[in-house]
């Protein structure tokens, strides 16, 4: 194995990206566009959800409880007709219609337990599902105040101190981006590195390479280095350019330590993609292979549902994926600021994981090549 066959065939990799415009525009909505929006759209929680309120009560009792919607959570409510409330919500205009009805303050100070009705465009499934709760808490909140005479809350006999470390403000969007960086990695190196043989297949390049005085080993690290590379630099400028001065997201530990690590999930999942590639006989083949492997990968790392959630028969079988270790390391690393001493066991899976999948995908590339 000769190191300058392998900077030859890699260099030809880089220039066969560079003339292939969908990758690179692949490769720069990844790590620019799409971290931006996973950091600020926060799908998962109640955020400027629409609301409208039909008020047929009209009463200081109503219209406090109509002023009590206000943002983040909630858009400031408009008040409609009860004619209007159907039509604004077949149009998608509002998630959210409360309906109060006449006589609603005359019924409370009675003791009457008044019912009020709120409508739900449950096809908003995120807002819907915690918008309700969040709505019947605020309207139970307004009520009881308002037959208390004051606003004040019980004291509670035992009082609980919170304190929220690594991500003080709660923020989701720390997370979010962060995340979505993590799981780019392996979804870019993926594609690129299975794409450069399936391209090589199709064009019939590959034949080429076989009469020439290189070896299946100089072939496959000819196409894992660049592709490693290439990723490794969009992963470094999203870090410093998109997560920490655009989006003004504090990074706790190391990013070089960080990067010691995407290098090695990098080396285990670009011979996954050359695995897959040999697999597939074709690019659309290989697109179908990706959503049945990638998907579930990502999904069950822990980047999205933690791993204790998860039964033990899965994590066992997650633990022999590197999406796992590297989602672990990378959470210590970027939030709770950790050092080599404390993620070194997932530096060494990873070492391992990677050598097991480079020794099987050049066992499947040789056999492919015969």
């Amino acid at each position: 194995m000769r190191l300058s066959t392998i900077w030859r065939l890699g260099i030809k990799e880089v220039w066969g990206l560079l003339r292939t415009p969908a990758l690179l525009a692949l490769i720069g909505a990844a790590f620019s566009i799409q971290i931006y929006a996973a950091a600020t759209a926060m799908p998962f929680t109640l955020n400027k959800a629409p609301i409208s309120v039909v008020d047929e009560d009209v009463s200081p009792l109503s219209a406090r409880i109509g002023s009590a919607f206000y943002l983040p959570y909630f858009n400031p409510p408009e008040t409609i007709t009860l004619s209007e409330m159907n039509r604004r919500m077949d149009a998608g205009i509002d998630t959210f219609a409360l309906v109060i009805p006449p006589h609603f303050q005359r019924d409370v100070l009675a003791g009457a337990e008044p019912a009020m009705q709120l409508n739900v465009d449950a096809t908003r499934m995120t807002q819907a599902f915690t918008g309700a709760g969040y709505v019947q808490a605020i309207v139970s909140g307004e009520v009881a105040e308002f037959m208390q005479r004051y606003r004040a809350a019980d004291p509670a006999p035992v009082e609980l101190v919170l304190r929220a470390r690594f991500n003080p403000e709660l923020n989701p969007g720390w997370f979010s981006a962060m995340m979505e960086v993590v799981n780019n990695v392996s979804l870019l190196s993926v594609i690129l590195a299975g794409a450069a043989l399936i391209r090589e297949r199709e064009r019939g390049t590959i034949e080429h390479l076989l009469v020439m005085p290189v070896t299946p080993t100089e072939i496959m690290l000819g196409k894992i280095w660049p592709m490693a590379l290439v990723v490794m630099g969009a992963v470094l400028f999203a870090m410093t350019v998109v997560v920490q001065t655009w989006l003004a997201i504090p990074v706790a530990g190391s990013l070089w330590l960080l990067m010691l690590g995407v290098a090695l999930q990098l080396f285990a999942t670009t011979s996954l993609g050359i695995l897959l590639a040999t697999i597939a006989g074709s690019m659309p083949q290989f697109g179908l292979l990706l959503m049945l492997v990638l998907f579930p990968l990502q999904i069950l790392a822990g980047g999205l549902t933690p791993v204790e959630n998860m039964p033990h028969g899965l994590r066992v079988l997650m633990s022999a994926t590197p999406d796992m270790h590297f989602v672990s390391l990378s959470q210590a690393i970027l939030f709770r600021g950790a050092g080599l001493d404390a993620v070194w066991p997932q530096f060494a899976a990873l070492v391992l994981i990677g050598l097991a999948f480079f020794s099987f995908s050049l066992w499947r590339f040789r056999k492919s090549l015969r």
